[in-house]
């Protein structure tokens, strides 16, 4: 009977080992809180655990492992295993995606938004950048046009804009700066503060982090069809960490990615844009439009200049920067069927 059990014993620690050793959990380190933003990151690891019956788990981390500007560093190092960052947050560490960041690029839709950043990945120039990092790029934010919301005078003309001090990223800066705005850039968590002290009288955003980061509580006004661009944000994973995984945590993980883009599609369509327009109204936020006309002379002053100096500046760093974007446009061309 003492055998029996002894074998009994030695088999059940066995099995318990074994069970440990087949349990994988990454860290995930995001920033601000759950939101819109960051529901295709939540839902990956809602989709990644059912797959794997709990054996491979995503810990997800508001802000807990990593400064937003410093979660690509993280990657690099293997601090944490998976993260979303924005390109314009720090466009020398990832310069190639910056491309999608460019003003009045014509990009419509959350769709176009979300195929046209995934074909990018795809790139070898692409993928090459990120490996400098240990990265690899797993899939896209997509996020809708910026717009802004701002304090005292309303800019109703492009002239209006001079000396605006405007919280804006990448593409978006460059747009403003263009027009005669002083663009400041300065991560998500830090803009309702400088706009409540005054260091900026516009912050440039999508809806939901106009919503999620409180810059509406105390705004004056909003532009609606502006328009300027917006900024890429992909969720990356560590290289060594993805290769790492067994064959069936790996298939889980990347096998997840379009049911979870879909579901971020979803909602933000659905349940954040169905949420603006009265999130405006009970604040009392006017709503400031422009007319054609001032939209093409934008677009006209903006947008091949930016181009231009882009693929200038990326050419000078030994990237393919025209072919980049090159490829780029006429992608998002056969994605609107032109």
């Amino acid at each position: 009977m003492r055998k029996l059990l002894g074998k009994t014993a030695i088999a059940a620690l066995t099995l318990a080992f074994a069970t440990e050793a087949m349990a994988t959990e990454w860290n995930v380190s995001l920033w601000g809180k759950r939101r819109a933003f960051t529901e295709n990151t939540e839902k990956l690891a809602e989709l990644v655990a059912e797959k794997t019956n709990g054996e491979f788990t995503l810990n997800i981390s508001y802000g807990g492992l990593s400064n937003n500007r410093e979660n690509l560093d993280g990657i690099s190092i293997g601090a944490f295993e998976m993260a979303q960052f924005c390109a314009g947050y720090h466009r020398d560490k990832n310069p190639t995606i910056t491309v999608l960041e460019l003003p009045f690029l014509g990009v419509e839709t959350l769709e176009q938004e979300r195929e046209l950043s995934m074909a990018l990945y795809e790139q070898p120039a692409v993928k090459e950048d990120l490996a400098r990092w240990n990265a690899t790029l797993l899939m896209p934010s997509p996020m809708p046009q910026y717009n802004l919301v701002g304090l005292g005078d309303a800019p109703r003309t492009l002239e209006d804009f001079a000396g605006l001090s405007v919280r804006a990223t990448g593409g978006i800066g460059a747009a403003m700066e263009a027009v005669g705005a002083v663009p400041t850039s300065m991560s998500a968590t830090e803009v309702r503060q400088s706009l409540d002290s005054g260091v900026i009288t516009a912050a440039a955003f999508a809806p939901h982090a106009h919503m999620s980061f409180g810059t509406i509580e105390n705004a004056k006004w909003w532009t609606t069809n502006l328009n300027p661009g917006t900024v890429n944000c992909p969720v990356v994973v560590n290289t060594d960490a993805l290769e790492g995984l067994s064959d069936e945590h790996r298939e889980a993980l990347l096998s997840s990615v379009d049911e979870a883009l879909d579901y971020y599609v979803d909602n933000y369509t659905n349940n954040t844009m169905s949420a603006w327009g009265p999130a405006l109204d009970e604040r009392g936020i006017e709503r400031i439009s422009y007319d054609a006309d001032a939209l093409a002379a934008f677009r006209d002053q903006v947008a091949g200049p930016a181009a231009e100096a882009w693929i200038a500046d990326m050419s000078a760093r030994g990237l393919p920067a025209q072919e980049l974007y090159d490829f780029a446009t006429a992608k998002l061309a056969e994605l609107k069927g032109e």
